[in-house]
């Protein structure tokens, strides 16, 4: 049987800087596709000024939560659009997101590392690759780990920096020992199917990532990290079937931050 495609879990809003399209246009390419409903997830306010660049501010989060909601109420009936967040984990600002996901009754939590900023790559990027990808996935971990997130987003996307150096056979020791510390929290990861577009065109993760996701029980949401409205539900029946190859049966979405499974 086909799978019927319910949520996208994954979308952005102009205030990131680098997205298009009002909510409302999501809401409608959602309805065209017979979807039940969006959950919005823009990227979060950071202190600090970091990451500015790709992110609202403080300053616009009320804007985004008007955004979402006059969304909600235009589409009742038709679309559901809920209110979730793309947080950036970085360590030390734990405290800054723990209030922040308080602040709100957000339906979905994206823990994103995100190794391709400026603010990212000072900090940990000391030149060897291999190093760096390894920390990355340490940091998925640890951000699994600290409660904070419902989903892990786009794991594996570290592969598109410095891809000449990625090497899966080198890195899955590393890879396993993350995905083994992310299985004991409970929290799901994202088959993102926007690493398509990426300088590595595969998913985030690839399959043999999700092979593992699998053995260990890691429930998994598919979201396409739409920037536009057209890409709602891209290539979700690709992704669909990659799945079904590593073995899962079921995707999850995220409703009240509650898990729920179709």
């Amino acid at each position: 049987m086909k799978p019927r495609i319910v949520y996208e879990t994954h979308m952005h809003t102009p205030l990131c800087k680098h997205a298009e399209g009002a909510v409302g246009e999501y809401a409608a390419v959602a309805e065209a596709r017979g979807l039940r409903g969006i959950t919005v997830t823009c990227h979060n306010p950071m202190p600090d000024s970091y990451s500015e660049d790709t992110r609202m501010s403080l300053g616009q989060f009320p804007e985004y939560l008007r955004l979402v909601r006059e969304a909600a109420e235009e589409w009742e009936g038709r679309v559901e659009v809920l209110l979730g967040l793309e947080s950036d984990f970085v360590p030390g600002y734990e405290g800054w997101l723990q209030e922040l996901h308080a602040s709100q009754p957000f339906h979905h939590i994206l823990g994103s590392v995100h190794p391709h900023v400026k603010d990212y790559r000072d900090r940990y990027d000391m030149g060897d690759a291999v190093a760096f990808f390894r920390l990355y996935f340490g940091h998925l971990a640890q951000a699994a780990e600290t409660g904070l997130f419902d989903t892990i987003a786009h794991p594996d996307i570290v592969k598109n920096i410095r891809p000449e150096f990625w090497d899966l056979e080198v890195l899955m020791p590393s890879i396993r020992a993350a995905l083994d510390r992310i299985a004991k929290t409970g929290c799901a990861m994202e088959i993102n199917t926007s690493g398509l577009l990426k300088t590595v065109p595969e998913m985030n993760p690839s399959s043999a990532i999700l092979r593992e996701m699998k053995e260990r029980g890691i429930p998994v949401v598919v979201g396409a990290d739409a920037h536009i409205p057209g890409r709602v539900a891209d290539h979700y029946e690709e992704a669909y079937g990659l799945l079904e190859e590593a073995g899962y049966e079921r995707v999850s979405f995220f409703y009240e931050r509650k898990r729920r499974e179709l």
